[in-house]
């Protein structure tokens, strides 16, 4: 017979379950509250509490809870997902594969705890290990599209771009503008004397990187060709000769007027790229000469100038790896003689470069770049780029800048392959400073000081003289 004590607590998780729906997470952390504290072995209230704190972040709590919940009710196999996926994000990685295998035991005819374990195993460098979950989770579901999609990463780290390519078809980042186009998707049609239009999907990086398939389109014979990009790069995407019209995709944009509309990470796929077809025309993206010259006012002068970032958007799922921990990581750098630097950085980080005293030997411009053009101009006028793994690595590598970019040992991108110290979509102007272990940049700035000092001049040879500006002045 039902207490009423449970009849209480299961009408609150009903509740707070509403509340989750409607995305209220705070009152749906209150109701499972209320409904563990009236019933406190309400297994499913607990699962719930700890999966409102793990979205809010609140991690020692999330773990608490899903254990409390596993101890009232193991049989559940969510629960241990759960946990596992938590104890993955904080890299407690034998705890994690130990929840997400027994999540299969309980249930071994669902893909998600394989593709999950797949992951985790791919986190591990246990490769072939990953590779064997993520076809399992397949065989046991061909639509599930989340293990399909992470095969994908895997096999395009590795070059196996055939089969990667059609992996990546299972990605739906961009949903959101097929669903606004009346036009028919293009899948590889000829397109001679066809319009089309390049869409967009996922960040900056990617849409500079995956632009250079407009030059390709119009080699297949498309008579036009319009791309929709995100704000900051409308103006920078008006240097690509074969583009003729380019939209943010904050503005009004057509449903139709195209022969084919394409999402720009499918080009590759329907065109067959290979890595000893990778189309890599370097420069692909030019600063205009205008913004160029007015830029080169407001750059201290120097007889080697480079470019930093050391961080990327904290929305990024891998950011905490992929960006240095301050730009203070970098200390050794300033010894190196003959060198100016000059802040890239937008966003997180600038707070590091305002406070520096004025004979700090970084120069900040970051604050100042409206936009990725800004971003290109600057660029033009400095002889390298130093960069973590963000936009302007890309964008420094499509303008055919130098440019060194540091690469975390945990989830490396796909794009930067496997052990290489190249990259094929930049050839000639990348190279790859990589983690030797996870966590630790102290090697790879110690590499970068090494390589700077090659590369600098160790005395200063007089520039052609002209005036400098102060930044603030603009």
């Amino acid at each position: 017979m039902i207490s009423h004590q449970q009849k209480q607590a299961e009408s609150l998780f009903y509740q707070g379950n509403l509340f989750l729906e409607a995305g209220a997470l705070d009152d749906a952390g209150k109701c499972y509250e209320e409904a563990v504290r009236i019933a406190p072995d309400f297994a499913g209230g607990h699962v719930n509490l700890g999966y409102i704190a793990d979205k809010q972040g609140h991690d020692e709590v999330a773990e608490r809870s899903y254990r409390r919940s596993i101890e009232l009710n193991p049989g559940y196999a969510e629960t241990h997902l759960n946990l596992g996926a938590l104890l993955a994000r904080g890299k407690r990685f034998e705890e994690a594969e130990t929840a997400y295998l027994q999540a299969i035991a309980l249930r071994p005819l669902s893909p998600v705890g394989w593709s999950n374990l797949g992951v985790l195993c791919a986190c591990m460098r246990r490769e072939d290990d990953a590779e064997q979950c993520y076809r399992r989770a397949i065989a046991l579901d061909s639509g599930y599209a989340t293990a399909r999609f992470n095969l994908s990463y895997l096999l395009l780290r590795q070059c196996r771009f055939e089969e990667g390519w059609k992996c990546l078809e299972a990605r739906d980042w961009y949903a959101p503008l097929a669903a606004r186009l009346s036009c028919p998707r293009w899948y590889g049609e000829p397109l001679a004397g066809k319009s089309i239009l390049i869409g967009y999907e996922a960040g900056h990086g990617d849409m500079i990187q995956f632009c250079r398939y407009a030059e390709v389109l119009k080699q297949r014979g498309a008579s036009s060709i319009t791309m929709i990009c995100h704000p900051a790069l409308k103006t920078l995407f008006s240097s690509l000769r074969a583009v003729d019209t380019v939209y943010s995709f904050e503005e009004p944009v057509p449903t139709s007027g195209w022969d084919y509309w394409t999402p720009p990470l499918s080009i590759p796929y329907h065109l067959g790229t290979r890595l000893d077809n990778i189309p890599a025309k370097i420069p692909y993206l030019r600063a205009e000469p205008a913004r160029t010259k007015k830029w080169a006012a407001f750059i201290p002068p120097g007889d080697f100038r480079v470019g930093l970032v050391w961080k990327g958007s904290a929305q990024f799922e891998n950011d905490a790896d992929r960006s240095l921990p301050s730009l203070q990581t970098l200390a050794r750098l300033w010894s190196v003689p003959g060198v100016t630097f000059i802040s890239l950085q937008k966003g997180a980080g600038e707070e590091e470069v305002m406070g520096l005293p004025l004979n700090f030997p970084l120069f900040h411009l970051g604050w100042r770049l409206n936009d990725f053009a800004d971003t290109a101009a600057v660029i033009a006028n400095l002889d390298l780029v130093i960069s973590v793994d963000t936009a302007v690595a890309h964008l420094a590598g499509a303008l055919g800048k130098p440019c060194w970019l540091l690469l975390p040992d945990y989830k490396t991108d796909w794009r930067w392959l496997k052990d290489r110290e190249d990259s094929p979509w930049y050839p000639g102007n990348m190279r790859l400073f990589r983690q030797r272990k996870m966590g630790d940049w102290t090697a790879v700035v110690m590499d970068l000081c090494n390589a700077l000092r090659q590369t600098a001049p160790v005395q200063l040879r007089p520039r052609q003289s002209r005036n400098f500006q102060h930044a603030s002045s603009m």
